[in-house]
């Protein structure tokens, strides 16, 4: 399954070229994991291989949307099929701007839950670290975000999650991608 994903990784995520990423750097390397996760057979396996990173005592996973939708519907499905029973949540970028002006999406657990942060990329950990404080406020405990590929820019991605309190989990590595 591990050599299947990373095929895919490598085939329809991985670019070579000059790119700005969303933390603004500039990068030859681009991992882009949506055009796998949104394939059946890519979100069924990416998914049942976070299922061996969650926590136990995990009620749910989440992420901020829009890169962690894909993973944390995923991880929901198939944990349902092999009855643990984890449910999904989706962090917004802000507030819903109407209604309970919520920043948590789905069927929320109750308070001092564990749940586990779902990322597609880390580089900085900004993205997993505005889900998680958003999670903490609500009342959640979270102490651990898997990713799908760690980028590996250094130790800023590591350091930041540390600094949060935060063990870090990553599938693959760019290195990985680039061989």
């Amino acid at each position: 399954m591990r050599e299947e994903v990373l095929e895919l990784l490598k085939s329809d995520a991985y670019k070579k070229g000059e790119y700005t990423l969303a933390s603004g750097r500039k990068s030859e390397h681009y991992v882009n994991c949506k055009p796998v996760t949104l394939t059946a057979r890519g979100l069924t396996l990416v998914s049942l291989m976070f299922l061996e990173f969650i926590e136990k005592e995990s009620v749910a996973v989440a992420g901020l949307t829009l890169g962690a939708d894909p993973l944390v519907s995923g991880v929901a499905v198939v944990s349902a099929l092999e009855h643990r029973m984890i449910d999904a949540l989706i962090v917004r970028k802000e507030a819903k701007g109407h209604g309970t002006g919520a920043w948590i999406e789905g069927k929320l657990p109750s308070e001092g839950s564990r749940v586990t942060v779902l990322e597609d990329v880390v580089t900085t950990g900004g993205s997993s670290i505005k889900a998680v404080e958003k999670l903490r406020d609500a009342g959640y405990v979270v102490d651990r975000v898997v990713a799908i590929v760690n980028r590996q820019e250094g130790t800023e991605a590591d350091d930041a999650m540390k600094k949060a309190g935060l063990e870090l989990f990553s599938i693959f590595s760019l290195e990985e991608l680039t061989k």
